[in-house]
């Protein structure tokens, strides 16, 4: 490979100072170019990922470089004659640099595929409307959900007020119904009693002159006023009396709470004692306060303020109560009798009235049951959400009495739950609507 036969390329030149220089100047500047140029290509690359077949120009880089080498092969062939190893990098050079055609021929078509400029431009354009069309369908469609959605509370509210109507319309005509059938009968029997009373007291006195007159009867008589306890009847009849007629004082007071509970005639704003609807409401669901098992018990606790008469609807307002008191009533049902904090507590329902301004007045009804987390607190009032089992709620009860107080009569009705102390639901609503 290093040869002597062989005689410096600079003899060729006849070692002229200028020739010499010439060459070796120019090829030391192209080898210094052929370096340089492989090197920025390679930052390139490095930096622009985004460069498709970037594998080309580390060919390019390399036949350059290969190409920077036989210049300087050149310059150093001028007093070197070492022509073999220069030949052979320039065959090194030629196949880097036809292997590197030939894939540059290869790749032709697909670089001519790549988009130019406008096209990219014309793309970006295409591109950029079809968003904003999306854009735009998104909008729609956000915009028609919302609708839809908004549309389907409103179906759920008026599916909720049908239905609640219905069955408070239901119900109430069934208490008027039962009432009315039961005033009668009762007005007749109280009526009635009033005069068994005096005619009783006629009879007695008439006996009492009987047995004055004659003391001493026959003995037959004798015999059949000690087979029917004749002292005892006399003595036990009119408390007998007495007791009926109290008797027929409470159903007498009980039609008259179904009637003031289901006020059917009522269904315009009017001035209305509070008190009169809670007391209806509590005759209504006296029942259901001595239902829970184990005969457990439930003290109503009443604390009204003077408040005076409050102008509203009778009948929703009275919805609200039962609503808010039978939800009161199953948390106690549903309370655990084997707690520890629960054993030595009587189970209590509070109802507290009182006025909070010159127009407003409040009604509180606390319980002392298992309490509502936060997490459904939140939804108490939704249309159709409940906690109770399939069959026991439909979910609508405190979702109408809020309609009631918030819509209709322009009130307020809070919430305020501990879980395992309690509930307190809070009614503001205004004493007139004139104000």
């Amino acid at each position: 490979m290093v040869s002597t036969n062989f005689i410096p390329h600079g003899h060729c030149y006849l070692w002229k100072t200028g020739l010499v220089s010439l060459h070796v100047i120019s090829d030391s500047l192209i080898t210094l170019a052929y370096f340089a140029i492989p090197i920025m290509l390679v930052y390139i690359v490095s930096k622009r990922e985004d460069i498709p077949f970037d594998w080309i120009f580390w060919c390019f880089g390399a036949f350059i470089v290969l190409c920077g080498i036989t210049h300087l092969a050149e310059v150093w062939t001028l007093w070197h004659p070492n022509y073999w190893v220069s030949g052979w990098l320039k065959a090194c050079t030629a196949a880097i640099s036809l292997s590197t055609a030939g894939l540059l021929f290869w790749l032709i078509p697909k670089l001519l595929a790549i988009p130019n400029v406008p096209k990219l431009e014309a793309l970006n354009a295409a591109l950029a409307a079809e968003i904003a069309e999306r854009k735009q369908i998104e909008a729609k469609l956000n915009l028609q959900t919302q609708q839809l959605e908004h549309t389907l509370s409103e179906l759920q509210r008026t599916q909720a007020q049908m239905i609640q109507s219905e069955k408070m319309s239901g119900l109430g005509q069934m208490v008027a119904g039962v009432a009315h059938e039961i005033n009668n009968p009762v007005s007749f029997i109280y009526s009635n009693i009033l005069a068994a009373k005096e005619y009783a007291e006629d009879l007695m006195g008439l006996l009492f002159l009987y047995q004055k007159t004659y003391p001493l009867p026959p003995a037959e008589i004798i015999i059949r006023m000690a087979d029917i306890d004749f002292d005892f009847i006399k003595d036990d009849f009119m408390k007998l009396l007495s007791s009926m007629e109290k008797g027929a004082e409470r159903i007498s007071q009980i039609v008259l709470s179904l009637r003031n509970f289901s006020r059917l005639d009522e269904a315009e704003f009017k001035d209305v004692d509070i008190h009169e609807g809670i007391d209806s409401t509590l005759m209504v669901i006296a029942n259901k306060l001595k239902s829970l098992p184990n005969n457990r018990e439930i003290q109503i606790i009443k604390e009204y303020g003077d408040i005076p008469l409050v102008e509203c609807y009778p009948n929703q307002l009275n919805q609200v109560f039962m609503h808010i008191l039978s939800n009161a009533i199953d948390a106690f049902a549903e309370k655990p009798e084997d707690v520890k904090n629960f054993s030595n507590q009587v189970n209590q329902i509070i109802i507290s009235t009182g006025k909070i301004d010159n127009n407003w007045v409040a009604i509180t009804i606390i319980d002392n049951a298992n309490g509502i987390t936060e997490e459904i607190q939140s939804k108490i009032f939704d249309p159709f959400f409940t906690t109770k089992q399939v069959g026991k709620g439909t979910g609508l009860g405190l979702y109408i009495s809020y309609e009631i107080i918030t819509q209709k009569h322009g009130g307020r009705l809070f919430c305020d739950s501990t879980p395992g102390q309690g509930t307190k639901f809070v009614i503001e609503i205004p004493i007139s609507h004139q104000v």
